[in-house]
């Protein structure tokens, strides 16, 4: 996976973000690392932040002139003062989130707060962060990453009860701030991303130490009616547009990008490319 951030010359990019200043949470790797890196590529100033201090290697990996902090979304001071310290923002992407499975009745509390603790909280908190100074502009930009688990599930197996409770929180967030802040010419718009090629989702779909990772990410993405999982790229070019001026008319919208896998009520594949 060590690849798929390296950057293209710049020269060959039109720059549809250039003079924007953008901050994407949970930005090490991932879908967080493709949005940062599409984000750049397009001429965006772009901070990544991550609880890790990896992030540092992901940043300098893309280039562009991308910077990072470190963040821990559940720590309301500390992400009080990385965003003073980063000063005015036009883009935020709320990408920041956990996904263990745990059935309702084997869950405590502690694991139940976790997880909304930084899926739905962490987002208030950096939403907070930088509304004043969007709104004192006339301008913003914040995109949520929510999931098509949360208004559907997506494990029959179950275990999704409290991630699919904070992913449905992140919709009702987005629609409710979208409509709250429209006159202040901020767009708040949320993503609902179907499967995705990512590291931390190879122990979810059938790798093991003992099996070829990419081959059973690769086979996984037979299920799917494009035949393939999506990227962190695919996500960061949907990013990329409601960023953008491009999207300036649309508010409170959610979208899936799930290569039409939700859309079939019985599967019928393996879907292999034609």
């Amino acid at each position: 996976m060590g690849d798929e951030l390296e950057s293209i010359p710049e020269e060959t990019t039109m720059k549809r973000l250039e003079g924007k200043k953008a901050v994407v949470t949970g930005a090490m790797q991932g879908i967080g690392a493709g949005i940062s890196k599409i984000l750049a590529e397009h001429g965006a100033k772009v901070v990544l932040t991550d609880i890790s201090e990896k992030v540092r290697e992901t940043a300098e990996r893309i280039g562009h002139g991308a910077t990072w902090k470190v963040m821990d979304v559940t720590n309301p001071e500390q992400v009080e003062s990385v965003f003073k310290e980063i000063g005015h923002v036009d883009i935020l992407v709320n990408n920041a989130g956990i996904y263990p499975r745990r059935k309702l009745i084997e869950m405590d509390e502690a694991f139940m707060k976790r997880m909304f603790e930084i899926n739905v909280f962490g987002m208030f908190r950096c939403s907070r962060a930088v509304l004043p100074d969007m709104m004192e502009h006339r301008y913003g930009k914040i995109i949520n990453m929510s999931s098509v688990t949360g208004p559907m599930v997506g494990a029959p197996g179950g275990g999704q009860t409290a991630y699919g409770a904070t992913k449905a929180a992140v919709i009702g967030f987005t629609k409710a701030l979208a409509l709250e802040t429209a006159q202040y010419g901020i767009n708040i718009n949320t993503i609902l991303p179907g499967y995705i090629h990512s590291p931390s989702a190879f122990g979810l779909r059938g790798s093991s130490d003992d099996v070829d990772a990419e081959k059973a990410m690769r086979e996984f993405g037979y299920k799917i009616p494009m035949g393939r999982q999506g990227s962190p790229e695919d996500i960061g070019n949907l990013v990329l547009f409601l960023a953008s001026d491009e999207s300036s008319y649309l508010t409170g919208s959610e979208i899936v990008i799930d290569g039409g896998n939700t859309l079939q009520e019985e599967y019928l594949g393996p879907y292999k490319p034609k």
